[in-house]
């Protein structure tokens, strides 16, 4: 037998005690505050870590994926052993309601919070997505005390973090009270809510741990076992098959029910594989050197090999290749899984379901007889193993059981954007934690686009006191922004509505001289009033130091009373003795005094209500690309008084095309949207059609410096491009294909799901929607 294989299962030996109780059942004999659990001369130590994209990835990246879960299998360390488990346990319903349900706040929009909350549970309580699935590696080791075992847990929880995040999961040590969690969560399904413990407060009293952890009561039959009120068994892989698919593990934990699937893993050090491997092929051919010699003394010189021994010769042969060309490792594993039930009938009901699952895969999954309780310790994530099972594969071979299924998006303090397509789960995403917070929700007409935005806005809208600032070029937008108690600013050549262009906050130019910026924004806007490279360098240098002149008493005065407006502006170039300054005036006559002069004159409508809605339908071609100007340079003002009042600012742009189709409205935005995240700004750009984004230059660059994306239903050449562009493998655009309104791929961050969202037809919907039919009932 093979050295480290031989001494692992000596020292994994124990003297069997039989339970007094059932705080008995549970083998810890220590543990320490930071996780570390110790079992005789054994300790183990847990990882948390996140699913990724595999199912639904594209095949030179699942084979990129496989590859790198072999590396981390191969750098497993030969003196320790390994488990993976897979744990399929019921949503803790006080933490959802805790992290994700909107409290009321005492004011109108508590009807509305009700509304949403009571869709966000009838979309948790569905039975399809009742039970969360949470993935750990648990490494354990023989050692003579708690500081070597730290020694050793420091250097390899160091390494399969690393590689894990190399595998963009994200990995976290569990302490011993999360730890415990696990196990109070398991033997205890339906209490989640009630675990409390102190491990300071226990130590204090003489309490063990393990009361607030162990089951009521819990009896072991000869194939299942009862605890408390559920019934459970505990299965293992008998039989593999010679080529097992890579969606055999998910396929088994895709079971709704309470389960964990564990896989022990027992490295051997290669020297010792080989010299196995080498012995083994030696006596298959001794074997059939004999059989040939029989053969031969009895005259049948012409007799063939038979297909057994001929078999046994090539896969030793295989191994051996993979162990000395490949560099394959040897391992040693075992797969066990435990379900639980509510009574014994579905009990059997479910073992069936399991065990056709593994028998289509050509495997068989067969019950522990009179080890349950052996099998129940092996399945947890402790770190022990108590099942002598062992089956011998190589690094490729046991990366097949691949325990990664599909990524989940659940941001603490999030927004709610649909359910995973996939695993059915929730996805929240809080998109001030990526590196910047800028968004873009694109989609062909009627995909569900600003449907998309307004249930953001209406999630942002009841649960923060963050502002909403919104440009709407379709008037589409007023009945949920009155709806939810905010103000729309409706601008045109003909409206009472006046914004001031000039108007100034106190920090404008961000600690720098803020009539530096202005003086900027007033040249792009004479040049959008002239003509593009139809100012001189004369008229330009008038501009700046009529600027200078318009704000000086305004600063000095710190930032007080009326701003100075195009009026005040347009006199002060009348007043300057050169040619070029009564011809700049001439030429913005028409803005600043004449029948386009709406954003000549003091702002006369409120622009500090919480949500608000510049609604520019009615701009006229000749005042559009000055509008879009000024809107956005009102906007700027209102996320630096936000800055100051450390309170966040979403800005929402649809049809944000319209914007890119003039060079200084896109110019501004684009240097805009670089600097939203320090000023505690989200900004949001809605379109139809990427192609239209794609012909600006600046409009690219935005777009890609974006780390949160809704991708709704594409058009044929958009989906290619968005294909280039973040690197989209066919069964992801396949969820951007003629799919229906509400359905798309969200990418957050480096992350990209498949979501649906189904909302309920209650009263946010008929402030939100924008359907013909549904706006017709």
């Amino acid at each position: 037998m093979i050295k480290t294989l031989q001494t692992t299962l000596k020292q994994d030996k124990e003297q069997f005690k039989v339970p007094r109780s059932v705080q008995d059942t549970i083998p810890i004999r220590r543990l320490w505050p930071d996780g570390v659990f110790q079992f005789g001369s054994k300790y183990s130590k847990t990882l948390r870590f996140s699913d990724i994209n595999y199912a639904i990835a594209s095949k030179e990246d699942k084979t990129a994926m496989f590859l790198s879960y072999s590396e981390l299998l191969n750098a497993l360390d030969t003196g320790s052993t390994t488990k993976i488990t897979i744990n399929n346990k019921r949503l803790n319903r006080r933490n959802f309601e805790q992290e994700i349900l909107i409290p009321a706040h005492g004011d109108f929009l508590d009807g509305g919070r009700a509304e949403y909350n009571a869709m966000l549970l009838d979309k948790v309580t569905d039975s399809s997505n009742s039970v969360v699935q949470e993935r750990y590696i648990t490494l354990s080791a023989h050692k003579k005390n708690i500081e070597e075992a730290r020694t050793f847990f420091d250097r390899t929880v160091n390494d399969v973090t690393s590689r894990l995040n190399h595998m963009d999961s994200r990995c976290e040590e569990l302490d011993a009270v999360e730890r415990l969690r696990i196990l109070h969560d398991f033997y205890r399904v339906g209490e989640e809510t009630q675990f409390q413990l102190d491990l300071t407060d226990c130590m204090k009293r003489g309490r063990s741990f393990k009361d607030a952890v162990c089951p009521d009561s819990m009896e072991f039959k000869k194939d299942h076992f009862v605890m408390g009120n559920k019934y459970g068994r505990v299965l293992f892989l008998k039989e593999y098959a010679s080529y097992i698919k890579d969606s055999m593990i998910n396929e088994l934990t895709s079971l709704n029910r309470s389960l964990m699937l564990s896989i022990d893993i027992i490295p051997v050090p290669t020297d010792e594989a080989v010299r196995e491997m080498q012995n083994r092929l030696l006596g298959v051919e001794t074997n059939v050197t004999n059989w040939q010699r029989r053969q031969n003394s009895n005259n049948n010189f012409s007799a063939v090999v038979p297909y057994d021994l001929e078999q046994q010769r090539k896969e030793t042969r295989e191994m051996l290749d993979d162990l000395t060309t490949r560099d394959q490792r040897m391992m040693f594993a075992v797969v066990t899984l435990v379900h639980l039930a509510d009574s014994k009938e579905e009990l059997d009901s479910d073992t069936e379901t399991l065990q056709s699952i593994a028998r289509k895969h050509l495997c068989q999954l067969t019950t522990l007889n009179w080890q349950q309780a052996d099998g129940l310790v092996t399945a947890l994530p402790l770190g022990l193993r108590r099942i002598d099972a062992l089956r011998t594969l190589t690094t490729e071979a046991l990366a097949v059981l691949m325990p990664f299924k599909a990524q989940e998006i659940w941001d603490r303090g999030g927004v709610y954007y649909g359910q995973n397509a996939i695993s059915k789960n929730l996805i929240v995403a809080d998109r001030r934690q990526l590196l910047n917070g800028n968004a873009f929700i694109l989609g062909v007409s009627g995909s569900g686009k600003s449907f998309s935005a307004k249930k953001e806005m209406v999630s942002l809208a009841l649960s923060t006191d963050d502002d909403i600032i919104i440009i709407d070029p379709e008037s589409e937008y007023r009945p949920l922004v009155e709806g939810l108690g905010g103000q729309v600013i409706n601008i045109s050549a003909t409206s009472p509505n006046h914004i001031n262009a000039m108007d100034m906050e106190q920090g404008y130019g961000d600690g720098e001289n803020p009539v530096v910026l202005k003086s900027e924004f007033l040249l792009s806007l004479c040049e959008q009033l002239i003509g593009a490279g139809k100012l001189s360098a004369k008229e330009k240098s008038i501009i700046d130091r009529c600027t200078a002149q318009v704000y000086r008493e305004y600063i000095r005065g710190g930032y007080q009373g009326q701003a100075p407006t195009l009026q005040d502006f347009h006199a002060e170039l009348l007043r300057q003795p050169e040619k070029e300054a009564t011809d700049v005036a001439l030429a913005i006559e028409l803005f600043t005094e004449g029948s386009l002069n709406t954003f000549a004159k003091p702002t006369n409508v409120d622009t500090n209500a919480r949500i608000l809605c510049y609604d520019i339908r009615d701009l006229g071609k000749q005042l559009l690309p000055v509008g879009m100007l000024v809107v956005l340079d009102s906007i700027f003002n209102r996320i630096i008084r936000n800055r100051g009042l450390k309170r966040n600012t979403w800005i929402y742009i649809d049809e944000i095309y319209l914007l890119f189709q003039h060079e200084y409205s896109a110019n501004f935005l684009f240097t805009l949207w670089k600097r939203m995240r320090k000023y505690q700004a989200c900004g949001t750009g809605i379109s139809q059609n990427i192609e239209d984004l794609l012909q600006s230059h600046t409009a690219r660059t935005m777009l890609a410096n974006s780390e949160f994306l809704i991708m709704l239903n594409q058009a044929a050449t958009d989906r290619e491009e968005l294909a280039r562009l973040l690197n989209i493998s066919d069964n992801q655009l396949s969820y951007i294909t003629n799919v229906d309104s509400g359905r798309g791929l969200i990418k957050c961050g480096s992350a990209i799901v498949p979501f649906v969202d189904h909302f309920p037809k209650n009263k946010l919907y008929r402030l939100m929607t924008t359907k013909p039919s549904d706006l017709a009932a």
